[in-house]
């Protein structure tokens, strides 16, 4: 028997050459589906996030309109509490004139019972 001959150097490399090629056409397609997996999910997420600042933008832009009117009604209702407050002086004003009305109405029923005349002995004065 003899030894199978060994094949020639040129034919030896150009055998690894493509086995390493291939190998690496291997490893590299493997590598490529997963950064292309990635790129997928980045460009998904990519749309997701723009639809989210959308909506974003948009609740913002509520708030906003929302917050203006709650500040509307926050100045409406502090110019109403100082109408009430001022009602609540003139009712005071009012109430302390009806007093003095109401002294005065007694002083002189007082007088027009006593014929005219306050006080007695030296500092009687007349009111009419």
């Amino acid at each position: 028997m003899t030894s199978p001959t060994p094949p020639p150097p040129d034919q030896r490399t150009t055998e690894a050459r493509t086995a390493f090629l291939a190998s690496l056409h291997s490893v590299g397609s493997q590598h490529d589906a997963d950064l292309q997996a990635r790129a997928h999910d980045l460009h998904a997420s990519a749309a997701a996030i723009a639809k989210q600042e959308a909506e974003l933008a948009a609740q913002t832009a509520r708030l906003a309109q929302q917050t203006a009117q709650y500040q509307q009604l926050a100045d409406d209702s502090r110019g109403k509490l100082k109408e009430i407050g001022d009602v609540q002086n003139w009712a005071e004003m009012l109430e302390r004139d009806l007093l003095v009305l109401e002294e005065t109405v007694r002083i002189a029923e007082e007088e027009e019972a006593g014929k005219g005349i306050v006080g007695k002995g030296k500092g009687r004065r007349r009111w009419f």
